[in-house]
């Protein structure tokens, strides 16, 4: 799966699963080990743990894709999931306020994610 189209999906799984403010950014251009950074907010640590779920085994039984990395659990304050071409990042609303990926990569074009999941590239 091409890196923008599984960004596309790994949104729309989080979305279908309750996560909220996702914003996906394009790091390509500035980072060597990934493309896309996929980030979202759950309401409490058995959300972020679900939404990671979800995406794991619905990546894994629909497209056959496998994470190369979980990080994070069983805490779920901050769940990462590597695709390598796209990592996932579920915050629970504190821990994304406190360490604001979105900020340390400002100047990286975003994808635009309408509520449905469906994703626009944005300067």
């Amino acid at each position: 799966m091409e890196p923008e189209a599984l960004a596309r999906r790994i949104a729309a799984l989080a979305e279908g699963k309750g996560g909220t403010e996702l914003v996906a950014i394009d790091v390509s251009e500035l980072l060597g080990y990934t493309d896309f950074l996929v980030i979202c907010t759950a309401r409490n640590e058995r959300q972020a743990k679900a939404i990671s779920d979800e995406v794991q085994l619905r990546l894994k039984r629909e497209d056959g894709l496998l994470a190369r990395r979980v990080e994070g659990l069983p805490e779920a304050r901050w769940v990462l999931v590597d695709y390598l071409d796209c990592v996932l990042h579920v915050f629970v609303a504190e821990t994304r306020e406190l360490y604001r990926l979105e900020r340390l990569w400002g100047e990286a074009p975003r994808l635009e994610l309408d509520r449905a999941g469906d994703v626009r590239r944005q300067a």
